[in-house]
């Protein structure tokens, strides 16, 4: 196994669909001392202050309202603040401004990660995570909700998506999905 040090020297950023093995990623770079961050964590802290628990909907509608406050890359905005120039993994980015802050930094790369719906729909189910769909049909509609934005406030997945520089089809073990994550730290200058 090699072992790389916990220094990334990039900013790392994380895209996908829901179940597709985003949080698994961020946990593997976290284990190894990698500092991770969220774009959801600057809406948890929002709804915190708001008195206001953080379920699936309340995220969702608490993103649309920053987004409405401070435009649609406030999310990674506040993100970068927080971070002060270090570098991290970012996961929960959902939108293109979201992107285009993120962009601000010259070491800002975006990765997709991708799975199959049913593999992702099994996944969701063998997590349990409150908030996730009880039933497949519901998984899917949120899905779908979440690929096109109606507005600047809401999610993009599928734009998003597209200003990916890298995929990272995550379809085996959470092995394979490690051999992966190692290879590419391997390939990072």
């Amino acid at each position: 196994m090699r072992v790389r040090p916990a220094q990334l020297v990039v900013l790392l950023g994380l895209t996908g669909r829901n179940a597709s093995g985003k949080t698994t990623i961020v946990q593997w770079f976290a284990d190894r001392g990698v500092r991770t961050a969220s774009c959801s964590d600057s809406i948890r802290a929002w709804l915190a202050g708001q008195g206001i628990e953080g379920s699936r909907e309340a995220l969702i509608e608490g993103g649309r309202e920053l987004r409405r406050q401070g435009g649609p890359g406030i999310l990674a905005e506040m993100l970068l603040d927080i971070l002060g120039g270090e570098d991290a993994v970012i996961d929960s980015i959902r939108t293109p401004g979201e992107v285009e802050a993120l962009r601000t930094r010259d070491d800002f790369i975006l990765i997709e990660v991708r799975a199959a719906a049913d593999l992702r729909w099994e996944r969701s189910q063998d997590r349990a995570r409150s908030g996730d769909s009880a039933d497949k049909a519901t998984f899917m509609a949120h899905e779908k909700s979440e690929e096109v934005a109606r507005d600047e406030t809401g999610q993009a997945l599928v734009a998003t998506a597209r200003m990916a520089d890298l995929m990272l089809i995550n379809e085996g073990s959470v092995e394979e999905l490690h051999e992966d994550l190692e290879d590419f730290l391997a390939r990072l200058p």
